[in-house]
């Protein structure tokens, strides 16, 4: 007769992969255009002024420039990207 091992859970010795999600580029950072700042399930991380958002709530770059967060309510934060031509007056007039 034909019978099946006592099987548990060492029988599926498969495990799905880590998603890689979090922040890709920190406050300050410069970043190329399309380049992407934030990796989310949800919108935790609102994008602002010189960003974009992606069909899974990815927060990426439209122009280059300088990174910057900012609270936007108590718990969430938003993200914006200062052109490079922008930040390098910032700079100058600081």
């Amino acid at each position: 007769m034909a019978h099946k091992k006592a099987g548990g859970t060492s029988k599926n010795g498969r495990d799905s992969v880590g998603q890689r999600l979090g922040i890709k580029a920190g406050d300050g950072q410069l970043v190329s255009a399309g380049s992407i700042i934030v990796r989310q399930r949800g919108m935790t991380f609102l994008a602002g002024k010189g960003t974009g958002l992606g069909d899974d709530y990815t927060v990426f770059a439209m122009v280059p420039g300088k990174v910057k967060f900012e609270f936007a309510t108590r718990d969430k934060k938003r993200v914006r990207v200062i052109p490079v031509e922008a930040a390098a007056v910032a700079v100058a007039e600081a």
